[in-house]
C-alpha cells in the first residue's frame, strides 16, 4: 500500500466513524422515545471500491401494523366502556340505590304497608313520598343518558376535527418520505414522523395500510373507504347540540360513506369514533327506551278508571299530556317528563286519601263513596299492578311481557351484562396492545447499553486509526529526511 493510498484509508475510516459516531449519538438521544425508530450505521463499499457508510431504518412494518390495529380495537373497547360506567353511576353504582327499580320497590313496601293500616295519614303521605322518589329517579336517569349522548355528539365533533388536522400532517409527512425515497436520501426522520401520526389516527379510526412505491402509503378504514390516497379524504360531521329522546344525531362521513357504530359489549368497532357513535346511537337510546318503557308501565299501572271501568286516567303518576299512553307502545322521552299528581301532593293542596279512596280526577273516579278508613281494595290492586305481567315495547330490547318491576330489574341486567363484556374485553384488547406494543419496541426501539457498546466499538476503531495517522507520519518524515 502506497502511502497515498494509506492517507485516503485514513482520512474515509475517519469520515465513517464521525458518521457512526452520529447514527449512535442520535439513537442516545432518542432512548425512551416511543416514537422513534432505531438506525444502524452500516459500513459498505461503492462500486468504485471506496467504504462509506449507510444508514438504516430498523423498520418492522408488520409489527407496526399489529401495533396499529390493536391500539384500534384498544381505544374503541375503553371509550365504550367509560360511557357504560357513566350509566352505571347515575344508577348509584354497585349496590344500584339510585336506579329507578330500587325505588319502586320502595314504593311497593311502602304501598303494602298502607294497604295494612289504610287509616294512617303518615303511610299515604310516604307512599306519595316514594312515588316522587321513583318519579325524580326516573327523571334524573334519562337526563343523565341525553347527557351522555351530548357529550359523545361533543366528543365525535372534537375527534373528527383532530382526524382531518392529522390527515393534513400525515400528507405532509409521506410527501416527504416520497421524495427523499425517490432522491436517494435518507427518509427517517419523516418516516418517524409519518408512523407517529399513523398510530395517533389508528386511535380514532380503524386503518388498513397499503405500502406503494418509493415508499407511499394509502389508508383505508377499517371497512374499505378511503382514507388516504395521495390526499386526504374529507371527514364530515354536524353536531347537534341538545338531546332528547326524540332526538337523532347526525352520521360521520369519511369520503361521503357514513361510519359504522360498533356493535356489542365486545365491541366490533375500531377507533373511538366507532365506539362513540354507538353509545350515541345505540347504547343510550335502547337504555332511554327502557326507562321510557317503565315510565308508561308506573302510569298504566297507576291510572284511574271510572265507576264503569273506562275512561282511564293517569292517576298517581302522570305526564304533561294527561293521558295514559298507550299499553305496550313506546312514548320516547316519557321518563324525562313523569312526575307526580298535584292531587295528592299535601305542599299543593292536594290529599295523598286519594291513592286509598280515588277521586284523584274527579268524583267520577271515586272507588270508596263512604270515605271508610279501612277501604285497601284499590290499594292491593296497585301493589299487584306492580308485578302484574304487562306488554313492553319490542324497542326497549328485553322481555316485551313481564311484571313492571321485573322489567325494571331487567333494564338493570342489561346493563351490567353489557357492562361486564365491555370490561372483560376492555382487559383483553389492551393487553394485547400492550403485548403487540412490546414486541414491536423491542425490535425498533433503542437499547442504551447496545448503543454505547457500539460506541465503544468507534472509539476503538478511532485509536487504531489515530495510530495509523501517526505511523504515515513517521513514515513521511523519513521520507523528507532521506530527500534531504
Amino acid at each position: 500500500m502506497s502511502l497515498t493510498s494509506a492517507i485516503n484509508t485514513t482520512k474515509a475510516a475517519f469520515r465513517n466513524m464521525g458518521d457512526q459516531s452520529s447514527v449512535i449519538s442520535t439513537n442516545i438521544a432518542n432512548d425512551g422515545n416511543e416514537n422513534y425508530v432505531r438506525r444502524s450505521a452500516v459500513v459498505t463499499n461503492t462500486i468504485f471500491g471506496a467504504s462509506t457508510v449507510v444508514t438504516q431504518r430498523n423498520q418492522q412494518l408488520a409489527l407496526l401494523l399489529q401495533t396499529v390495529s390493536t391500539n384500534s380495537q384498544s381505544k374503541a373497547q375503553s371509550t365504550l366502556l367509560d360511557g357504560l360506567e357513566t350509566l352505571k353511576s347515575s344508577l348509584g353504582g354497585n349496590e344500584y340505590e339510585l336506579a329507578p327499580s330500587t325505588y319502586m320497590s320502595t314504593l311497593q313496601s311502602s304501598l303494602q304497608a298502607f294497604a295494612a293500616s289504610p287509616g294512617q295519614l303518615a303511610l299515604a303521605q310516604t307512599v306519595v313520598t316514594d312515588a316522587l322518589d321513583v318519579a325524580n329517579s326516573l327523571n334524573r336517569v334519562s337526563t343523565t343518558v341525553q347527557n351522555l349522548r351530548a357529550d359523545a355528539d361533543a366528543e365525535i365533533e372534537s375527534q373528527v376535527a383532530e382526524l382531518n388536522r392529522l390527515l393534513a400532517d400525515f400528507k405532509t409527512a409521506n410527501d416527504t418520505v416520497v421524495q427523499a425515497t425517490a432522491t436517494g436520501n435518507d427518509p427517517s426522520n419523516a418516516l418517524d414522523t409519518r408512523e407517529t401520526i399513523l398510530k395517533e389516527i389508528s386511535g380514532i379510526v380503524g386503518v388498513s395500510v397499503v405500502v406503494r412505491e418509493n415508499n407511499d402509503v394509502a389508508l383505508y378504514t377499517a371497512d374499505g373507504t378511503t382514507l388516504f390516497e395521495t390526499i386526504p379524504r374529507s371527514v364530515s360531521f354536524s353536531r347537534t347540540y341538545t338531546y332528547s329522546a326524540t332526538v337523532n344525531g347526525n352520521a360521520v362521513y369519511i369520503d361521503g360513506v357514513a361510519v359504522e357504530a360498533g356493535v356489542g359489549g365486545n365491541t366490533s368497532g375500531e377507533g373511538s369514533l366507532a365506539a362513540l357513535l354507538q353509545l350515541r346511537d345505540d347504547v343510550a337510546p335502547t337504555f332511554q327506551n327502557q326507562l321510557d318503557e317503565v315510565a308508561r308501565g308506573l302510569i298504566e299501572a297507576f291510572q284511574e278508571t271510572d265507576a264503569g271501568g273506562a275512561n282511564p286516567l293517569p292517576g298517581l303518576f302522570t305526564w304533561p299530556t294527561g293521558t295514559v299512553p298507550a299499553s305496550g307502545t313506546l312514548e320516547p322521552g316519557l321518563a324525562a317528563s313523569i312526575t307526580i299528581n298535584s292531587a295528592l301532593v299535601t305542599s299543593s293542596g292536594g290529599d295523598p286519601t286519594l291513592l286509598r279512596d280515588g277521586g284523584i280526577n274527579g268524583a267520577a273516579y271515586v272507588k270508596n263513596p263512604t270515605g271508610g278508613s279501612g277501604y285497601s281494595d284499590l290499594l292491593l290492586t296497585y301493589v299487584e299492578n306492580l308485578s302484574t305481567s304487562r306488554p313492553f315495547d319490542p324497542a326497549a330490547g328485553l322481555d316485551t311481557s313481564s311484571g313492571l318491576l321485573t322489567f325494571s330489574t331487567n333494564s338493570i341486567g342489561w346493563l351490567e351484562e353489557l357492562r361486564a363484556n365491555a370490561t372483560t374485553a376492555t382487559d383483553n384488547k389492551t393487553a394485547l396492545y400492550e403485548r403487540a406494543f412490546q414486541v414491536y419496541s423491542s425490535k425498533t426501539g433503542v437499547s442504551l447499553d447496545e448503543e454505547l457498546s457500539l460506541l465503544l466499538d468507534v472509539e476503538q476503531s478511532y485509536k487504531a486509526s489515530a495510530k495509523l495517522v501517526s505511523t504515515i507520519d513517521s513514515m513521511m518524515q523519513a521520507v523528507l529526511d532521506m530527500a534531504g
